[in-house]
């Protein structure tokens, strides 16, 4: 592969693959009701002035990272939590341009968006951005979603499959100058053509979050980013949780990749507030309907059995309060605290989440964010 005149080291442009000692990114902003599944006043209204001011403000802080999700539909309940939202390419087009620092991602189901047509809008916004996006791949684990395509859902090895051939076409069209044919198992390609070539050399970032054996294998081996869920708050446990990952990419494929995880901040002026408000919006106020509908949907995908009653309202009560990330609450010094922790136990980055979003931004490069850089978390390595 030959760099461009246009291209620039992807190591220079993309704040994702920085070596800030612990990176900072946002998560599900392009959706309604961000991260939460209750009828708390003042959670995300997805207008696009929002959406850019979450953006803006991430931006201010230096953020590595703006996730959007690839939804197409909600939750149903009484909220549809998740249900109203920007498509991730427009979406990441938009920040893109109204941004100057911050990675911008777009997150690509494999069996909806072509590989052409997904190379071709990845290249686009990477000049929109000047080198600072990252493509998120997704194999779709919601069939209700795919199936609103007319698209087939795949089994799970099958997916993992066309993920392969999907990322292979897409990097080849990034990195090839000449024209080329393509005979897959998924997809037929008569000369395949991409130009202008994207911003970063070799290609953009590529973050992905595979959990199973397949997708943990499937990450480390294609994707730079790795995003994991990190179930406890334990140290011991989070950092074995994130050297496997590392220990997997090391001596199976010879490569380093960053990990990340999402956390859901809640914080307040003292403990007992913080508890009491995430007491109200959870336990209180909650769409408990639309979180046991993304529970069995889930349940079938993962463990293609019913999960056990026992596990139902723990895992209902963790997407309600913060899509299944990792619930952080207590007072802005604790919450710092916890991400100190985070950041020895390995991880290289943490999206933040908040249930009222804007308000919780605010407060976090008010008063959290200065303790972070005090602590030396934003320095770089």
């Amino acid at each position: 592969m030959t760099m461009r005149a246009r291209q620039k080291d992807r190591l220079r442009t993309n704040p994702a693959l920085s070596t800030r000692r612990l990176k900072l990114g946002t998560f599900q902003t392009n959706l309604d009701s961000g991260c939460v599944m209750s009828d708390l006043d003042g959670r995300l209204d997805i207008t696009w002035p929002n959406t850019v001011t979450l953006a803006k403000l991430a931006d201010e802080m230096e953020f590595e990272a703006l996730v959007p999700v690839a939804r197409w539909m909600g939750w149903g309940g009484k909220l549809n939590p998740q249900g109203p939202g920007f498509e991730t390419y427009t979406w990441a087009a938009g920040i893109s341009a109204s941004t100057a620092k911050s990675g911008v991602v777009s997150t690509s189901h494999i069996t909806i968006n072509h590989p052409i047509i997904a190379a071709k809008q990845s290249a686009a916004i990477d000049h929109i951005s000047d080198g600072r996006f990252i493509l998120n791949v997704v194999t779709g684990w919601v069939q209700p979603e795919i199936e609103m395509f007319n698209q087939p859902f795949l089994s799970h090895e099958e997916r993992y499959a066309c993920a392969e051939e999907w990322l292979a076409i897409i990097k080849r069209l990034w990195t090839e100058d000449e024209s080329f044919d393509h005979e897959g198992r998924f997809f037929k390609i008569k000369k395949g053509y991409l130009a202008p070539k994207p911003i970063q050399y070799p290609y953009p970032a590529i973050m992905n979050a595979g959990a199973s054996e397949l997708g943990r294998h499937y990450a480390v081996k294609h994707c730079d980013l790795v995003f994991t869920v990190i179930r406890t708050g334990g140290f011991d446990e989070c950092r074995a949780h994130v050297q496997a990952y590392h220990t997997l990419a090391r001596e199976q494929y010879g490569r380093d990749i960053k990990v990340w995880t999402l956390v859901n901040i809640v914080q307040g002026e003292t403990e007992a507030e913080a508890r009491a408000f995430y007491d109200d919006y959870v336990h209180k106020r909650g769409d408990w309907e639309a979180a046991k509908n993304m529970v069995e949907i889930f349940s079938l995908e993962t463990n293609k059995r019913n999960v056990p009653p026992e596990r139902i309202k723990p895992l209902q009560e963790a997407f309600i309060q913060g899509w299944g990330g990792l619930p952080v609450v207590g007072t802005r010094e604790q919450v710092v605290d916890r991400l100190i922790m985070l950041s020895k136990a390995g991880l290289d980055g943490v999206l933040v989440a908040f249930p009222r979003y804007e308000e919780g931004m605010r407060d976090f490069r008010d008063k959290t964010y200065p303790l972070l850089k005090q602590a030396g978390l934003r320095d770089f390595l």
